[in-house]
This record gives C-alpha cells, sequence and structure tokens, in this order.
C-alpha cells in the first residue's frame, strides 16, 4: 500500500470517527426528545385518569366512551377501553400527522424507549393506555436524513480533497523515487531538481550529494578495476620477458661455456705445451707461455662467474639444491671471513623451471645486496617446501634499512618482488633486531610431476 493511501485512510478513520460522533449525538438528542415526550404524555394522562375516576363513580361507560370521543387522541398515546366482558368499546382514532409514514425499525428500536402498556381497572371494565412514540422517532428520522446526507457528501468531498492534496504534496516523493530507479539501472548522473518547500530543497539536496557520490564511487572502482587489469596484465608480460631473458641468459651461458671455455682451455694448453718445450733453453718464451696460460686461467675464471650470473649451467643439469650450494660456494670463496649457511627442508629438484629459476634468483640477489651493500658477515637462508607451497627465508646481520628500500635505485629488489607476485606468492621485507634485515618469500607449490611427493 502506498503511502498516500496510507495517510488518505487514516484521514477517512479520523472523518468517520468525527461522523459517527456526530450522528451518535444526534440519536441520543433524539431518545431524549422522546423520552421527555413521553413524559409529557403520562401527565396528560394522568390528568385524564382523574377525570375518568369521577366518570367511573358512576358506573356509566356510555357517558366514559363519549368523554373519551370528545378528547380524542391523548398525545403520544393510544386509549382502549373495555366492559367487563372484554369486549372493546372505544380505540383512539389513528394520528394524521404524517400519515402513513414510519422511521425505519432499526432507528425506532433504538430512540424508543422501552415502555409497557398502562392499565386502569374501573368498575365495570378497564381502560389501556399503549405509548406510541412513532410520531416523535419520525419527527427524530426527519431530522436525521438531512445530516446523513451532508455527512456523507462531505465524508466525499474531504476524502477527495485529501487525496487531491496528498498527491500534490507527495509529488516530491514520486521524483525521488523517479530519481533511485534511474540510479539503479545505471545512470549514474541522474539528478534531481530543486524541489519546492524548505523540506523538498533539502531532499534535492542530499539526493544530489549522494547520487554524486555513487558516481565517483563507481568511476573510482572502475578505475580500480581496469588498473588491477592492467596490473595483472603487466605482470603476465613481465613474467614472459623474465622467461624470455632466461631462455636468452641460459642460451648465452651455453655459449660462453661450450664455445669460449674450450677456446681458453685450448689457448692454456698451447701455452702450458709451449713453456715445457721452451724450458731451459728460452727462458723468455717460457715465462711468456705460463703468462699465457696463467691468464687463459683469469679468463675462465671469470667466464665462469659470468656464467654463474647469466643462468648457471647446475641449475639446468643437477637441480636447484645444488646450483644454490654451487652458488654459496663461489661466495665462501671471495668471502672467506664470514658465515653463509643454508638449511634445505624438503624436494626442491621438482620445481618447475619458473619457481626453481625465481628460488634461485632470489637467493642470489639477496646474498649479493648483503654482502655488497650491507656489509654482512652472516647470513642465514632456510627453504622449506610443503606440499602447498615454498618458503624463502634469508636473514644477515647487515646495515641494511627496509625503510630506504622504496627509493629509486634499488631495482634488484623490485625485480625480486615481480617475480613472486608475477607467481601468485608474497613478498615481505623488514628490519632485524638489533641489526639486519630478514626476505622472507612465499611461492605456491607448482612441481613438474604432480605424483611425485616431498620425501
Amino acid at each position: 500500500m502506498s503511502m498516500r493511501l496510507q495517510v488518505n485512510l487514516i484521514i477517512t478513520i479520523l472523518l468517520g470517527a468525527l461522523a459517527a460522533l456526530l450522528i451518535g449525538l444526534q440519536i441520543e438528542n433524539t431518545r431524549r426528545s422522546v423520552r421527555d415526550e413521553i413524559v409529557g404524555a403520562n401527565v396528560v394522562a394522568v390528568q385524564l385518569l382523574s377525570r375518568v375516576e369521577w366518570a367511573s363513580e358512576q358506573d356509566d361507560l356510555e357517558a366514559l366512551t363519549k368523554f373519551l370521543r370528545r378528547v380524542g387522541r391523548i398525545r403520544a398515546h393510544e386509549v382502549e377501553l373495555y366492559d367487563g366482558a372484554g369486549q372493546l368499546l372505544y380505540r383512539s382514532p389513528p394520528t394524521l400527522y404524517k400519515a402513513g409514514r414510519d422511521a425505519p425499525g432499526w432507528y425506532a428500536r433504538i430512540v424508543s424507549p422501552p415502555l409497557s402498556p398502562r392499565e386502569i381497572n374501573l368498575p365495570s371494565g378497564k381502560i389501556l393506555l399503549h405509548a406510541d412514540p412513532s410520531r416523535a422517532t419520525l419527527d427524530g428520522w426527519d431530522d436525521l436524513l438531512p445530516m446523513l446526507w451532508f455527512v456523507l457528501i462531505g465524508f466525499l468531498l474531504s476524502n477527495a480533497l485529501v487525496y487531491a492534496l496528498m498527491g500534490r504534496a507527495m509529488k516530491p516523493l514520486h521524483l525521488v523515487i523517479g530519481g533511485l530507479r534511474s540510479i539503479e539501472e545505471g545512470n549514474w548522473d541522474s539528478r534531481l531538481p530543486q524541489l519546492s518547500g524548505q523540506e523538498g530543497r533539502l531532499i534535492s539536496q542530499a539526493f544530489n550529494r549522494m547520487a554524486q557520490s555513487v558516481q565517483d564511487s563507481i568511476q573510482a572502482q572502475r578505475q580500480a578495476q581496469e588498473a588491477t587489469e592492467a596490473l595483472a596484465q603487466n605482470r603476465e608480460l613481465t613474467q614472459l620477458i623474465q622467461a624470455r631473458i632466461e631462455e636468452e641468459r641460459g642460451a648465452i651461458a651455453r655459449e660462453l661455456h661450450d664455445e669460449l671455455g674450450q677456446q681458453v682451455t685450448a689457448i692454456k694448453s698451447i701455452g702450458l705445451a709451449i713453456a715445457q718445450r721452451t724450458a731451459g733453453r728460452d727462458t723468455k718464451s717460457e715465462e711468456s707461455a705460463r703468462l699465457v696460460a696463467e691468464c687463459a686461467d683469469q679468463i675462465y675464471d671469470g667466464v665462469h662467474r659470468i656464467i654463474s650470473r647469466l643462468r648457471p649451467i647446475a641449475l639446468d643439469q643437477f637441480g636447484l639444491q645444488d646450483a644454490l650450494e654451487d652458488l654459496l660456494a663461489d661466495h665462501r670463496l671471495l668471502h672467506r671471513d664470514m658465515q653463509l649457511r643454508m638449511a634445505v627442508d624438503g624436494n626442491f629438484d621438482d620445481l618447475d623451471n619458473a619457481h626453481a629459476t625465481a628460488v634461485y634468483r632470489i637467493v642470489q640477489e639477496a646474498v649479493t645486496n648483503s654482502l655488497r651493500h650491507a656489509q654482512a658477515r652472516r647470513i642465514e637462508i632456510a627453504l622449506t617446501s610443503k606440499p602447498d607451497g615454498l618458503t624463502i627465508d634469508i636473514a644477515d646481520d647487515g646495515q641494511g634499512n627496509p625503510s630506504t628500500f622504496d627509493t629509486r635505485g634499488h631495482y634488484g629488489l623490485l625485480g625480486m618482488q615481480e617475480r613472486v607476485l608475477a607467481l601468485g606468492g608474497k613478498l615481505t621485507i623488514t628490519a632485524k633486531v638489533p641489526s639486519g634485515v630478514r626476505i622472507w618469500a612465499w611461492l605456491p607449490s607448482a612441481i613438474k610431476n604432480q605424483e611425485r611427493g616431498s620425501p
């Protein structure tokens, strides 16, 4: 039910109650008038009885009948005269006042007082007095009818007027409902006109502010969604680029290992052969040949370090754990005064190429940063593999400050984070107490053969 109908129904009930009150008061006044009429008629009947008592002493019913005929109809009463045998001698004539009309029975029962006939005993007969409030009741009904028509017409006109006024007063609400439906349909630029009245202005202003907020929120959500999609595409592209880079690094590393490594080995062999042939005969040639062999060794070591940074051969040939052990062994040779430990829990040999490369590069970058920038003296690495994923925990005691890692230039950390996010993982970098940095990463499990589990 609409609010308009609800308000109109309330007013209808109130008007109906008022009309019922007015009709009730009118009926109550009519009841009092009828009662007063009957009381007055009783007074007349008393006067008549005094005359009847005199006539009855003469024991002359004929004279009494003539007397009653001369009196005629007594007000609001009917008189009947019976002789000693119960035969009717006289009855009051019918009233001529509003003859042929009577009030409705239900109305007469409401306003007419309950009266019983009065019997007057005579020496040779009796008189019965019947109260007749029908004329007084009819007068009350005739007075009530115009009032009923007035109340009915007023009731209908008042309801129609209230309904029309409520429709006009609630017109702003219809505009608000239309605006809400428009917004529900996706028309975020819908606005209400300036409504009349103080409340109308407040409603329109509040609605327009709400609509603007909704529009701004929807636009922000769309922009956020577009940014999220663009970020997802960028990460996918980054993952593809990284995979392509790793492929190229692997190809270059293999070329260096196979081609340049063989050439350097050949140069060293030739240098050593020349040194052996010229030993004891040409000292300068022998020294030059041995110098060439030493340079070949230095070139081989440099190429080996370059290969390990490009793409460690051990990662493809022997697996992640051996590749990491080889990486840490190289660092231990270069930094003999530091502690570098790694603990492995679980099987990491079943990881696919993308996850194995990501773990290797994260450990490589973290160890390099700790040694090069933080002057760390102790580095601890913990790798854990579980069915739902793997974790990398790298902690040092260096001078690194995570609060400065967001500045420009820390591209290694940015690349580390992109690798983790591209694989659907998480990475956190926190400070240790009293000094040092902890790098923690989690990657979802991705193994090459799903039927093989962790040992």
